[in-house]
């Protein structure tokens, strides 16, 4: 009978197994799958994406609704943006979604652009989380308020980020020649759209266009992370399955922009010193082929330091840096390329170097050598990007918005397949004089003219794609403290004082990360040094006696990987970011760059350019200024301590004043192994070798600079209110800094974590962004922060708030803070404060030590430190355990009153606000 039994009990199992899974296939179709990415559709017409990573120990919730700036009307620039912003006023299901983030610890945003809208969270992979990241997104897909008093206080902190925009003419020229080059098309219009739109948007037609772009039939959800795929199907289906599409469908009639037929030109005027030029050329969608052919003449021409402009306008001294940005949309977009031309340099020759070589082209094709080049630095961030799955999750809906998620692969396939040949026969169809802007009218008898078509058959295209063979998932690697301590393999070198850790473990794609910290020298050592530190790790990967820069970067593309240098006075710093397949060889190249500089003069020359033109392009812009008269304020050493404080003409002097004979000197004296050094490795590794491999290379890198710390510590900070004007600048920014004596080794450190996340941390939840952008609603960006020193000898701890805004709010922000700190400190917090807390700052935690970079940090701050993770374990029991009072306490014992502060206001203010309690503390 028991056998019986057990049969029939089988039977009913897999019928109701079976009777699920109809279900769920009826609402959810499998429809394509590609490199892990797998596709379902629902019956209401969602797109589902789902991309299982086991070694992530998070997950990302995506979701791409079809609507961006391109699809606004008249009266309505800007509107998809302010709809971005207003999604997150809350539902009647999640009334405060700012605080449920926060409380969830999760990572999340909201982008807009031309094509497309999306919002994504990254928070720590468990049921409950899925669940309500799902349900979030399910319910503002159809129920978000949209109210009109919301929109009141919102559309103000829009034109607030809008008005931050207006500061850098940078980007306000990129727009000008955006909006001249195209007649027609909404690609010339800023995504972040007209002032006059944001101000007078009326709340009706905000609603409508909300009810007719949001809904299941116009969006993509993309799920990556470490997750079930059966269980977050049927959550999909649960949460999504019943929301209906409106009756009318969304009918997407391109706007066909007609050929230039005359070259263009921009003049900007306006308050700076740094001098730009640029040029944009029209280009096809990112479907259509010509556009990977493009973007290797577009790396071929700019890239650093092979590239052909990059070469004769850097290289050639008559520009400083130079970028570019082509963004794939699904219409025909632009190729847009910008100069930055420092004031003693001549602009005219800057655009002639320009000009004559992009017209040049047509004489002196793109060479095999240089696609080869090209290709294989696109290749690498495209394989990079693969195994990163939260990134991932959001770089798919640039694709979406263009049209399909696999226009993703298919445009690495077809930068992977492209010819020379195709590439120079693009150039000559788009990159023309009369295809681009950049000024002045040229009559000519015989027009060229170029028609750019729309993609056909895209569905045709994106149908059967097969992609290649995906990355393994990787293991589940438990992220817990304790798990974390019995995977670290730590201790020191038998032969160096070099003290490791490694994790190893099974990472997606077979990652690793590694860092290498090597420390050497006193205080006496690096007294005035100047710049000399930081230039000779900066010089590291400009080519060594074995390789020249440009072989660097070629090897770097080969291998897939990248190395990253900085350097302080007593501090070299040295990252990794690479594969187990490829490990040993970049560490082999890092080793030549660290062990062999060749301190080219030429190269030097083009860092202190650089230098010298970010300095000017920032000594007149707020947040620049503010923050350089913040430490100016609170001046601690003597002029030549490594500790000091430069004013801008130091900086200038100090950067002028670099030169190679110094740098050769420091770094025999200083690069090598004396007595502390950390090296770190995270995922596929093999520990021996890593040991064997620094033992052996590193035996004979050594120096006798033992080292001891520059410490910095505790001293109060100058009380002062500080105002700066800056001309011409559309926005303001205060910045406001208090300190105190405490470190992470204290008991009230657990309590400042808390009392930080309240203050001024969260998403867009705190007491600070509270007040000035959600009630207020004067600042686009307002928060603020407990930042504990980490060095018990030090304590040297302080608190920070900070705020962007319109010149003519400076007394709604100088209230704000004022208020808010005094009820703060009098008030205190609230249970449901610290419960939200508690928990955002648990599963932050949680988050951080599933990205293997953050994790490696902490680690190597263990060894310098002599703690293990049991340390952080203990602060966590003491933050689940905190109770209002022990907040509180630790409140009124480091917070002071806003005129006890430091404080720097930088903007363009008709009326300054008045200085409050301005004096010195020796």
């Amino acid at each position: 009978m028991k056998s019986y039994y057990s049969s029939i009990r089988k039977v009913m199992i897999i019928l109701f197994i079976t009777t699920i899974t109809f279900q769920l296939n009826a609402q959810l179709k499998k429809t394509a799958q590609v490199e892990g990415i797998t596709e379902y559709v629902m019956d209401n017409g969602l797109k589902v994406l789902l991309f299982p990573d086991n070694s992530a120990q998070t997950i990302t919730v995506n979701i791409t609704y079809l609507v961006g700036s391109r699809h606004e009307g008249y009266g309505e620039k800007g509107m998809a943006h302010l709809l971005e912003h207003m999604v997150f006023k809350g539902t009647p299901n999640h009334p405060d979604i700012p605080k449920e983030l926060t409380e969830r610890g999760a990572r999340p945003n909201g982008t807009t652009w031309y094509d497309r809208t999306n919002y994504f969270e990254t928070f720590n992979a468990t049921d409950d989380n899925l669940d309500w990241a799902l349900d979030l997104e399910a319910d503002r897909m159809v129920n978000s308020y949209i109210a009109k008093e919301d929109l009141e206080s919102e559309f103000s902190v829009v034109r607030n980020e809008f008005e931050s925009g207006e500061n850098s003419p940078t980007r306000i020229l990129m727009q000008k020649v955006i909006s001249a080059s195209f007649l027609w098309h909404n690609y010339g219009n800023s995504t972040i759209g007209n002032r006059s739109d944001i101000e007078r948007v009326p709340i009706e037609n905000l609603q409508a266009f909300y009810k007719k772009y949001y809904r299941p039939d116009n969006a993509v959800l993309m799920v990556t992370g470490k997750f079930d795929t059966d269980k977050t199907l049927a959550l999909i289906k649960e949460k999504f399955g019943d929301i209906k599409n409106p009756d009318t469908p969304i009918r997407d009639i391109p706007t066909i922009e007609p050929a230039q037929d005359g070259e263009k030109r921009v003049t900007l005027s306006r308050v700076g010193d740094l001098q730009l030029v640029s040029a944009l050329y029209h280009t096809p969608a990112g479907s259509h082929e010509d556009f990977a052919a493009l973007a290797i003449a577009e790396e071929v021409l700019t890239d650093q330091p092979s590239g052909r402009l990059y070469k004769a306008l850097v290289d050639g001294k008559k520009a400083a840096s130079l970028w570019s940005f082509s963004p794939f949309t699904k219409e025909p977009s632009f190729l847009y390329i910008n100069v930055d031309v420092p004031s003693d340099k001549s602009l005219e020759e800057a655009e002639s170097t320009m000009l004559t070589l992009l017209d040049g082209l047509k004489d002196n094709p793109i060479t095999e050598e240089e696609v080869k080049r090209a290709k294989a630095n696109i290749l690498k961030q495209y394989d990079q990007i693969s195994r990163n799955s939260a990134y991932l999750g959001t770089f798919m809906s640039e694709f979406i918005g263009a049209g399909d998620w696999r226009l993703s692969f298919i445009q690495r396939d077809r930068v992977e397949a492209m010819s020379a040949e195709k590439v120079n026969a693009a150039i000559q169809r788009y990159l023309i004089p009369t295809n681009r802007t950049i000024g002045n009218f040229v009559p000519t008898e015989k027009p060229m003219r170029v028609e750019i078509e729309h993609t056909e058959g895209l569905e045709a295209l994106v149908a059967n794609y097969k992609g290649k063979e995906g990355l393994d998932a990787g293991e589940a690697f438990d992220v817990s403290y304790e798990n974390i301590q019995d995977r670290l393999d730590a201790g020191e070198l038998e032969k160096l004082p070099i003290e490791y850790g490694f994790i190893k473990k099974n990472n997606r794609g077979k990652t690793v990360n590694l860092s290498f910290i090597i420390r050497n020298g006193s205080v006496d050592d690096f007294m005035n040094k100047g710049r000399t530190a930081s230039y000779t790790a900066s010089m590291l990967n400009k080519g060594t006696t074995n390789n020249s820069r440009q072989d660097i970067e070629d090897k770097l593309s080969a291998l897939k990987s990248s190395i990253r240098f900085s350097g302080s006075n007593g501090r070299i710093s040295v990252n990794i970011s690479t594969t187990e397949e490829y490990l040993m060889e970049t560490l082999a190249l890092m080793t030549d760059m660290l062990k062999n500089p060749k301190f080219d003069e030429a190269e030097l020359e083009k860092l202190k350019t650089q230098d010298l033109a970010n300095l000017e392009r920032n000594k007149t812009e707020p947040q620049f200024l503010a923050s350089k008269n913040l430490s100016l304020l609170n001046q601690r050493y003597e002029k030549g301590h490594p500790l000091y404080s430069n004013t801008i003409e130091e900086d200038i002097e100090e950067i002028k004043a670099a030169n190679i004979a110094d740098i050769k000197a420091y770094y025999d004296e200083f690069y090598g192994i004396s007595d502390s050094a950390t090296l770190v490795a995270i995922g596929n590794i093999d520990e021996a070798e890593l040991k064997n491999y620094f033992e052996n290379e590193f035996a004979d890198f050594k120096v006798n600079k033992p080292y001891k710390p520059i410490l910095d510590p505790h001293k109060l900070n100058n009380p002062a209110n500080k105002q700066i004007k800056t001309p011409d600048k559309k926005n303001a920014m205060t910045l406001g800094l208090m300190s105190f004596e405490a470190s992470q080794d204290d008991e009230d450190y657990a309590a400042l974590q808390v009392a930080s996340s309240i203050f001024g941390g969260g998403f867009l939840n705190s007491r600070i962004a509270g007040r000035l952008r959600q009630k207020d609603g004067v600042s686009y960006g307002a928060g603020g922060q407990v930042s504990v020193d980490s060095n018990p000898k030090e304590k040297n701890s302080v608190i920070y708030v900070y705020a962007i805004y319109a010149p003519q709010n400076a007394d709604k922000v100088q209230k704000g803070f004022k208020e808010e700190i005094e009820r703060y400190i009098d008030e205190g917090i609230t249970e449901d404060e610290l419960k939200v807390a508690v928990t955002s700052w648990v599963q932050g935690q949680s988050v951080s030590r599933a990205k293997d970079n953050e994790l490696s940090r902490t680690i190597s701050n263990n060894l310098y430190f002599d703690r293990d993770m049991m340390f952080y374990k203990d602060i966590e029991d003491k933050v689940t355990s905190l109770t209002v009072e022990d907040v509180n306490k630790a409140i009124k014992k480091y917070f002071k009153k806003f005129d006890e502060w430091t404080v720097v206001n930088a903007g363009d203010f008709e009326a300054l606000p008045e200085i409050k309690n301005e004096k010195k503390v020796d």
